[in-house]
């Protein structure tokens, strides 16, 4: 390797400090310049699809909230949904309204936490601490709502386990007058200082084409110009109830890049969004149960007898989550469980956006795009030495110690 313009390769990962979760890199530079990029995931495996397949839904459920630590109100949410659509679940009124209030909470802890990170991949640790401080304002009231802080445990299959009562309006209103009083402040942190602006705008460029051409989801795709969200496009829970408009760059500035500073707009101003959704909630929020406990030993019942197949989609906060579900009428475990979470539909993006980017600029890159490994990582195991999808402990130990192996040869 001689001269300014020597070719060679860069690996980066699986850990790395750059990285909040293992994945491999491999990027051909140029100098300092990306001239192409390979990325391979698959280090996060935990077995849950597999696990699920194992246990009726409600049990599930429990599995669900563990997919990811940060959008685990997503997972289950979801999850519920496919299960109701199969059973042919009535889910009450104000069950629709509680889970939307708890997943737009969970949408502020979120995007403020990614905030956080962004600052930190910058080298802006002062903001970073500042981001995580102002979270805990949501975290606190997902806790006072749920009884815990990061796997919520809410969801029920025909509604939630926790009601939203009037006497704690006061306390969710005390939230969102935080939220409301520190937004002017959180915008001119993260999107007037002239050192932000300097590294991010014009950096990870995806134009509105490509997004819509990769399949991105989210802030991912709404950053650069897409008008897409599940909630809008295909209104779930409560949220057909409620005025909503899709959050785009032009809230901010007069045109749409598609880069990282575009990526900041879209979260900062949904975090605003998710304050005036829950408002509404708390206004609109119909009277009844949240979960028809005298009919829930029934609806147990019917769930072993529930046969088909069916999707649900929700706008996780990092984009579209889908989870695929066949019930075979035989059995209460599901016959397959598919999990399709935002960043396996994100990901491939790392690609486009990398291209002709500085190594210095390679953290808040990737970060941009908001990557959650965990949610997207898992395994498929065909067994050819007895039953069909019958595995022992032995088997998937055997299986486990060849890859490592594979890995380290």
């Amino acid at each position: 390797m001689s001269g300014k313009n020597a070719s060679y390769e860069l690996p980066l990962g699986p850990i790395h400090p750059a990285l909040k979760e293992p994945v491999n890199f491999t990027f051909k530079m140029n100098g300092e310049v990306i001239e192409e990029v390979d990325f391979a995931p698959g280090r996060s495996h935990r077995g849950i699809e597999w696990m699920g397949m194992r246990r009726n839904p409600v049990q599930i459920l429990h599995l669900c909230d563990r997919i990811c630590g940060i959008c685990g109100v997503a997972h289950a949410l979801v999850f519920a949904q496919a299960i109701e659509t199969i059973a042919d679940v009535e889910v009450p009124d104000r069950a629709y309204y509680v889970r939307t209030i708890i997943a737009e909470f969970e949408r502020i802890q979120s995007h403020i936490l990614w905030a956080g990170v962004a600052a930190h991949e910058l080298g802006f640790d002062t903001l970073f601490y500042l981001a995580w401080q102002i979270r805990e304002e949501s975290v606190d009231v997902i806790e006072y709502i749920t009884g815990n802080r990061v796997n919520y445990g809410i969801m029920m299959v025909g509604g939630t386990r926790r009601d939203i009562t009037p006497d704690m309006f006061p306390r969710l209103e005390q939230a969102l007058q935080y939220y409301e009083g520190l937004f002017e402040k959180m915008v001119d942190l993260f999107l007037n200082d002239k050192t932000i602006a300097m590294r991010c705008k014009n950096a990870g460029i995806l134009t509105k084409r490509r997004a819509l051409e990769l399949a991105t989801v989210g802030p991912t795709s709404r950053a650069s110009g897409l008008a897409m969200d599940v909630r809008v496009d295909s209104p779930y829970a409560a949220y057909g109830d409620l005025d909503i408009d899709i959050i785009l760059p032009e809230v901010y500035s007069n045109e749409t890049v598609g880069d990282v500073y575009d990526r900041i707009v879209v979260r900062l101003f949904e975090v605003k969004q998710s304050v005036e959704i829950i408002r509404q909630c708390m206004k609109q929020m119909p009277e009844g149960p949240v979960l028809a406990e005298d009919k829930y030993a029934k609806l147990l019942m019917n769930l072993k007898k529930a046969k088909g197949e069916t999707f649900a989609r929700v706008e996780a906060p990092r984009g579209e989550d889908m989870h695929y579900v066949r019930m075979n009428g035989k059995q209460e475990a599901p016959e397959m469980w598919k999990v399709k979470a935002s960043t396996y539909s994100n990901q491939m993006a790392w690609v486009e956006i990398l291209q002709g980017e500085q190594i210095a600029d390679i953290p808040i890159i990737v970060a941009s795009i908001d990557p959650c490994m965990s949610c997207t990582d898992r395994v498929a195991v065909v067994n050819q030495e007895g039953d069909a999808g019958i595995l022992t402990k032995e088997h998937l130990h055997r299986l486990s110690v060849e890859k490592t192996r594979r890995m380290q040869s």
